[in-house]
């Protein structure tokens, strides 16, 4: 027997003083990130005085394009923006178990056939309660939810882990570039040490999701921790980044980052910067150093900020020398192909578990002989 979701859950209610919230605390369909993993810090703060407020063990999901598949299991109270719906298990039903039933794949599936709108579409809130959801025994739903958090655990781990790998690459830019820069260094541009393509959006009839053609990023949507997720492809490519090409957005906000893991299309949102001299982890670590500076074009002279070409090219740093940058390379260079392995493994572990979740919804694996 099936029941539907208002079965085992409902929308949360209540407010928050944004006041109390902070960076940390405050999530929007911004600040979360697509392909179920997780958030990041939020950017900005909401202008009114009270918004959505959420409790540790709520399930966050963006009811904006549900096809990026935001979802997130709150560790923590806070607020979020109305864009984002806020489920609360009811009583005598697991969290974790309502957490995979809505990040299964056929859930998003669902919010989007019933969705409202074509170029921005949001689901119906009264159709998503409607989803059909397993009737299972509460030990069952906790052996469920156990086999897939174990997956999900050694994904955080490795996020952990690459965040800590960048944090420490930061620190070795700052020390080496910014706490230490010599007198002797050349003033320079961007476009000493780069080329820099700023990207053209091909036809729209030539965008699928079926894998035909070259993988396309329009803008920062897709981005991820460090690299997008893929989602669109594209029969009719107009300018291509290279494999490891640093991605920045180049349209509201400015200057997000995140690197190509394979050669793809680029769209009007976003430029491709790579390195001339095969410096690429320096070019990666010098556009995070830039953040005040890109920062300005946010919203400079319009609502919406954004960043042409000769902006890009003429933002002013130092260069040192050949043997400073190949030193910074031999010692970041390591970390970021770790960063990108741990990143393959994460992408591997979550194909696992896409795979097992919607058979284990379905009864199709039994879990009753399973000790978790």
């Amino acid at each position: 027997m099936k029941y539907n979701l208002a079965d085992i859950c409902e929308y949360a209610k209540g407010k928050v003083d944004v006041a109390i919230l902070d960076a940390d605390t405050y999530i929007s369909t911004e600040n979360m990130m697509p392909n179920k993993r997780g958030i990041t810090s939020a950017t900005s703060l909401p202008t009114v005085a009270q918004t959505q407020a959420f409790l540790a063990g709520d399930i966050l999901v963006s009811n904006i394009r549900p096809y990026f598949k935001k979802i997130w299991f709150a560790e923590f109270n806070g607020g979020c923006s109305n864009d984002v719906l806020v489920f609360r298990a009811k009583n005598g039903v697991s969290k974790r178990f309502l957490y995979y039933v809505l990040a299964n794949d056929t859930f998003f599936d669902y919010s989007m056939s019933t969705s409202k709108g074509t170029k921005m579409p949001r689901g119906d809130k009264a159709a998503i309660m409607k989803y059909d959801v397993p009737d299972f025994t509460y030990e069952k739903q906790e052996k469920i939810a156990g086999i897939l958090d174990a997956l999900d655990k050694k994904i955080q781990l490795n996020t952990e882990i690459n965040n800590n790998l960048e944090q420490q690459a930061q620190a070795i830019y700052q020390q080496m570039f910014i706490d230490n820069a010599r007198s002797d260094w050349a003033e320079g541009t961007l476009s000493d040490i780069a080329d820099i393509t700023i990207g053209q959006s091909p036809s729209g009839s030539s965008y699928n999701e079926d894998g035909t053609g070259t993988i396309f990023f329009q803008g920062r949507a897709e981005f991820g921790f460090r690299f997008p997720s893929v989602r669109l492809y594209t029969t009719e490519p107009k300018r291509m980044a290279r494999s490891n090409d640093t991605l920045m957005s180049v349209r509201a906000p400015v200057g997000d980052l995140n690197v190509a893991h394979t050669d793809c299309c680029i769209g009007r949102g976003l430029a491709a910067i790579h390195s001339k001299s095969n410096h690429q982890s320096f070019v990666l670590y010098t556009m995070f150093s830039l953040k005040k500076q890109l920062d300005v074009f946010n919203g400079e002279g319009t609502v919406f900020g954004s960043i042409n070409r000769n902006s890009l090219n003429d933002m002013p740093i130092l260069i040192p020398s050949d043997d400073i940058l190949d030193e910074f390379e031999r010692i970041v260079a390591p970390m970021d192909l770790t960063i990108r392995n741990n990143y393959d493994e994460i992408c591997r572990l979550q194909d696992i578990r896409d795979t097992l979740l919607p058979r284990l919804m379905s009864g199709e694996l039994d879990v009753s002989d399973i000790d978790i």
